[in-house]
Parts: structure tokens; sequence; C-alpha cells
């Protein structure tokens, strides 16, 4: 067997008590304490390195407790490091179907899947470790390295550069870990300057119309996309851009389409009265594509909690709901939205039902502002961008830079209603704008439109 480094360090302190816990509570306290004191054992013999010893305690708590993950999965791997993969193989899949979120046990089993030859199972398996455990950097670095063997340099580059950016830092300096390391940031240099040079060729010429005043921010901008520089203000996570003040909220005074959009309200608000009668026109705000990690809405992904209903999605007009609401079409079109082929505008109602938080979160990018139209506002809903706390008052706009770190909440029982669409940063030129349309438009066709680069 190859040896994997990362194998002992993606996980050096796994705390399985939510497992044994899950598995003991239907056992009988004898056998609960029989099962922890041949655990102790176990655990003992392997740091002793007496492999074959332990084992049998495992087995013997497989005769107490058949399904025993820790126990599957560490049979598993002693025979897979002995070379027998087919028991190797069935303890593994016996594990990972006991615990679907044990991510240790999907990686050693994706192992498993490469040494037999089978790369589609053994990069599903390491997708599924990554689901399981998406801060696992051990998992990313191995996803890279099968990407690359499949010919799939760009996502493997992703992957690299995600398990980059899960190291501790006790384990980047690992001497044993430097060659893997370094193959992982060669990989995403590459990509990177491969990317700048799709970007470049894909700028229609707009790149050179501007004074080097016009152009500083654009080009800064892109050597943060490309990985030489680094972004040093707010924290969007997939387009920085640089020298844009990090501001929570915008006085919404200094927008001369909001007081038109604001007299809107009314008759926004008895549109949204008919649609709230037809509920099932909303959908989860939050629907993680397969095999993509949740990340930071894990306990909204595809929940009603958090519901919308789009009028514009993606940069497409979803006509049988926007023609139920001409007057709130009309309201939004005031604004300066951002338009990207196949992304912007995005114009939704955000239903947040009563004991929902939206944890902190942060946007895609700082090259648009988020707006928000309060509907419906119950006693104690809030929304708070950086430090600062903002009470929604039906009819009045909320502007702000949801790069910042920022959350909302409903915590009255009854359901919350907001407007939300986006609009351009205002410090941005129009030759900015199209400059930074094109740079979204060639990254999603540079990734294929399944990558996930967030909502840019």
């Amino acid at each position: 067997m190859d040896d994997h480094p990362w194998a002992i360090l993606i996980w050096p302190n796994v705390n399985l008590s939510h497992i044994r816990d899950s598995t003991a509570a239907e056992a009988r306290m004898k056998e609960q304490d029989q099962i922890a004191a041949l655990m102790t054992q176990a655990d003992q013999l392997s740091q002793r390195g007496q492999h074959e010893a332990a084992v049998s305690r495992w087995m013997r708590v497989l005769e107490l407790e058949p399904d025993y993950p820790p126990a599957l999965n560490f049979i598993g791997v002693n025979s897979m490091l002995r070379g027998d993969l087919a028991v190797a193989l069935e303890y593994l899949q016996r594990a990972v179907s006991a615990a679907p979120g044990f991510a240790m046990a999907h990686a050693n089993l994706s192992r498993v899947h490469g040494a037999r030859g089978d790369t589609a199972a053994s990069l599903a398996s390491i997708n599924a470790a990554i689901v399981a455990d998406p801060t696992a950097w051990g998992a990313h670095m191995e996803r890279a390295r099968l990407l690359e063997g499949l010919g799939r340099t760009r996502d493997a580059a992703a992957s690299w550069a995600r398990g980059l950016s899960y190291v501790p830092e006790a384990v980047a300096q690992s001497p044993q870990l430097q060659p893997m390391f370094l193959q992982a940031r060669k990989a995403v240099m590459h990509n990177q300057a491969m990317l700048r040079e799709f970007i470049e060729d894909r700028l229609h010429g707009a790149a050179g119309r501007g004074n080097h005043q016009e152009l500083e921010r654009f080009q800064h901008c892109l050597d943060i996309v490309t990985g030489r520089r680094e972004f040093v203000t707010a924290r969007p996570l997939v387009l920085p851009y640089p020298r844009l003040p990090a501001i929570p909220y915008f006085d919404t005074s200094q927008f001369e389409w909001a007081p038109a959009v604001e007299a809107a309200f009314p008759d926004i608000l008895r549109e949204l009265g008919v649609l709230l009668e037809q509920p099932q026109r909303f959908v989860p705000y939050v629907q993680t594509q397969p095999g993509e990690p949740t990340g930071q809405f894990d306990a909204l992904d595809r929940s009603m909690d958090w519901g919308a209903l789009f009028l514009w999605k993606n940069g497409k007009r979803l006509d049988a709901n926007a023609d139920l609401c001409p007057r709130t079409e009309a309201a939004v079109g005031l604004a300066p939205q951002n338009t990207i082929a196949n992304r912007a505008p995005v114009v939704f109602f955000s239903a947040l039902k009563p004991g929902t938080h939206i944890q902190p979160h942060n946007g895609a990018t700082n090259t648009r502002l988020t707006v928000h139209l309060p509907l419906i506002v119950p006693r104690d809903c809030g929304l708070r961008v950086g430090g600062e706390t903002h009470v929604w008052k039906p009819g009045k706009l909320v502007v702000f830079d949801d790069t910042i770190t920022h959350e909302a909440w409903n915590r009255s029982d009854e359901l919350r209603v907001v407007l939300i669409f986006d609009i351009w940063h205002p410090m941005l030129t129009p030759l900015e704008r199209e400059l930074v349309a094109h740079t979204v438009e060639s990254m999603v066709a540079f990734y294929d439109d399944g990558a996930d680069l967030g909502e840019l």
C-alpha cells in the first residue's frame, strides 16, 4: 500500500462519542461498560504498535455491537494495510452504511477503492468524506490527487486550494508533508495563471479603454483573483474588489432611486399578499449542489425555514412569478441592478419562519450591495452587519455590504418577509462594472456552470 501521511492527520483527535452514544443507548448497561473497556484497551494497544492485538479487541466489540462504526473502521484499515483489500472493503462499507456521517471511514474506503483500481468509486467516497467534514484538509488534498489523475486539472486546483486553506499551522510546518504542500501550491499557482490569461482574453478590449487611475482598482482585483496579491479589507468569498470602503450600512439618501422604490411599498405589499396565498411558489433559499459542502448555511440547507420566491434568478426572469408582481418588478427596475449573463440580476421575496436564525456569513463579492425592502416585520427580528444591528422598518430600504460578516434572525412567532435585490457598488465606474461582469462570466465559463462560486 502507498503511504498517505495525511490519513493520520486529517482528524488527529477524532471524537466519536456521538456514534458511541447513539449505539450504546440501545445496549444494556453491562455491554456499555464492556465496550468502553475494550475501546480503551484497543487504543492502548494501537499506540504501542500492537495492531493485531487491537484488532482482537475491536472484534470483541463487534460481538457485542455488530455495526459499531469505529470497530468496523479500525478493522477495515488494518486489513487494508495488510493488503487484504476484499476484507477491508467489506468492513469499511459496513462502517459508512452504519454511520453515513463518519468522514474518516469514507476517506479510508476511498483509499481501498483506489488500491483496487476503481477511481470513480474512490472519488465518490472522498466526496462523501468532504460532505461529512467540509474542513478535512487531507480529504480535499486526496480529492485533488484523484482529479489530477483524471486530467481534471482545474477542479483539482480548486481542491488543492481548499485543502491548503484548511491546513492547521502546526501541520503546515511538518517536514514530511512539504512535498505534498509544494505540489498543491504549484498546481494552484499554475491554475491562477491560466485563469488570468483566460479572463484577459475575454475582456473584449475594455481594459484598454481607461486611464491608469480608472483601471488601477480593476487590475488590483484581477491580481487578487489570480493569486498575485492578498485582499486585506472585507471578506468577499470569491471576487474581492480592492479599495472599496468596508461600509456596513449605506445611507439611502445618497441613492436617487431609493424614494421611488420606497413609495411603491404599498403596491409591493399587496402583491406579496397574493403570493403568500400560494405557498407552493416558495422554495428553500439554500440548496447546496450534491457533493458540495454545505458550509456556512449547513443548518438551513434545503429547509423551508428560509424560503424564497424568485422573480429573477441567475439573470433570468421567472415569468410565472414575475407576471404576478408587475409593480414590484417596476420598482426594482428603478435601481442600478448588476447585470451579468447567467448570474444577475437576482430579485426575490425572502421569508424567514419563526425561530429561524441565519448564522453569520459572508457574501461572494463586494462589487455589489445588497438591498432589503422590509415588508412584513414582526417584533424580535433583526439584521446585524459587522458589529452593527439594524431593526427593519416596513417600507424603509436597507442597503448593506454583504461581504462584511452578517446574520439575521426572526425570534418572533410570525413570518418575516423582505424583498431582496442587488445593486452595483456606487463607487464602481461604468467601465469597472463592465470589466467585473466580463470577469464573473469568464470565471463561470472557466470552471463550468456547476462550480461552487457562491452568489457571484
